[in-house]
């Protein structure tokens, strides 16, 4: 069964709609929840469904609340990293999404990871050059 991605507000609508373009399997916020809902509220409901939340949010591990929603709900979030544009960084999710799989397969929630884009001397290379992905939060795996 492949894995359920949930996208914050934060993201927009074209970048879930590029991952779900791409095939991955693909829940938005506003989907499921109003637009003003509480992050510690919808990474409790997303824990328990055991969906990977996905955000563009770098702030969400400096925050109290939220980071122990993620940890008492055990929640996989990724946060997507960069200053692009949503469909550059979507495109570049989906180019990067058999390392994240490959990730998510060997580490079980609760934790935080963030998904890079590739180099730029490798995407002007290749455009569909793959990123890289890394654990952020725990610093070691949690079992």
């Amino acid at each position: 069964m492949s894995p359920v991605f949930f996208t914050d507000r934060n993201l927009g609508k074209k970048f879930p709609d590029i991952l779900r373009a791409a095939g991955l399997t693909v829940e938005r916020h506003a989907e499921h929840f109003a637009h003003d809902c509480p992050d510690e509220d919808w990474l409790k409901d997303i824990g328990k469904k055991g969906w990977i939340a996905v955000t563009h949010d770098g702030r969400i591990r400096y925050k109290p609340n939220e980071l122990a929603a993620v940890m008492h709900h055990r929640v996989a979030l990724l946060v997507v990293i960069g200053a692009a544009p949503y469909p550059q960084l979507a495109q570049a999710f989906v180019a990067t999404a058999p390392r994240i799989l490959s990730f998510v397969g060997r580490h079980r929630p609760p934790y935080i990871a963030k998904v890079y884009r590739a180099a730029a001397d490798e995407a002007e290379k290749n455009s569909a050059a793959p990123g890289r992905i890394e654990l952020w939060y725990p610093t070691t795996s949690v079992s």
